[in-house]
């Protein structure tokens, strides 16, 4: 029996609310059992250096997460002056996620910036914030397109992550802090609603992993993004 008496294959209970933020683009408070993330996208008619005058728009993600998240104090980053390089590494996945789902000539020479805070943790932070902020982007998006400034959708496709792991030696689903801090072996799955692998992160904490228990993995996975996905169309309806 899993700590919070989940089967192997159940997603912890999983809402995500619209418009939480008055001055964003786009927002939501998403919520996979006790990990809450605010997601906020902002829109800047400008793009990174590299990219102007390339006709491409660009998507990039901040992360972080308050002093209060977990049950010890989080020092502020900005306090300690720089970020950690788990954080760097959150926020590169995150963008390169939601990159996934854009065709950025259609969004042309315009950055959306997605803003994600934890503002609770209890494990799969950064699968919370790209599923999380594939609303709060598709929620600028449509902004973007109802002031006639875009001519066509530049979102391709859902974006949804999810976390699966070897707990107890059995392949369970979204794992929680508690399963998380003692399995043997811990991956995360970033996902297009429509099956295509945007990211895979894996790594066995003590014994190597098999190709079949890599495979349950990989089913587990398409469960759990499959459930995100109509979380995400719930939350947008």
């Amino acid at each position: 029996m899993r700590p919070s008496g989940r089967q192997p294959g159940d997603l912890r209970p999983v809402t995500i609310e619209t418009g939480i933020i008055k001055h964003a683009a786009g927002s939501c408070m998403i919520r996979c059992g006790d990990t809450h993330v605010l997601c906020t996208a902002s829109l800047e008619p400008r793009v990174p250096p590299f990219l102007k005058g390339s006709g491409l728009g660009w998507v990039t993600a901040e992360y972080g997460m308050l002093p209060a998240a977990t049950n010890t104090r989080n020092r502020r980053e900005a306090q300690a002056g720089k970020q950690s390089g788990r954080t760097q590494e959150i926020q590169r996945l995150i963008g390169r996620a939601l990159r996934a789902s854009v065709d950025r000539v259609a969004l042309g020479e315009r950055q959306i910036t997605i803003d994600c805070d934890v503002i609770q943790a209890d494990g799969g932070t950064r699968c919370a914030s790209i599923t999380g902020g594939w609303v709060a982007l598709r929620l600028a998006v449509d902004a973007l397109r109802q002031a006639g400034e875009l001519k066509h959708d530049p979102i391709t496709d859902h974006v949804a992550a999810v976390s699966c792991g070897i707990w107890g030696g059995v392949p369970v689903l979204d794992l929680d802090y508690a399963e998380d801090s003692e399995a043997g072996t811990d991956a995360n799955f970033v996902m297009t609603g429509s099956g295509g692998m945007v990211e895979v992160q894996g790594s066995a904490e003590g014994a190597p992993f098999s190709r079949d228990e890599l495979n349950a993995l990989l089913d587990l996975a398409d469960s759990g993004i499959a459930g995100l996905v109509s979380a995400q169309k719930a939350a947008l309806a």
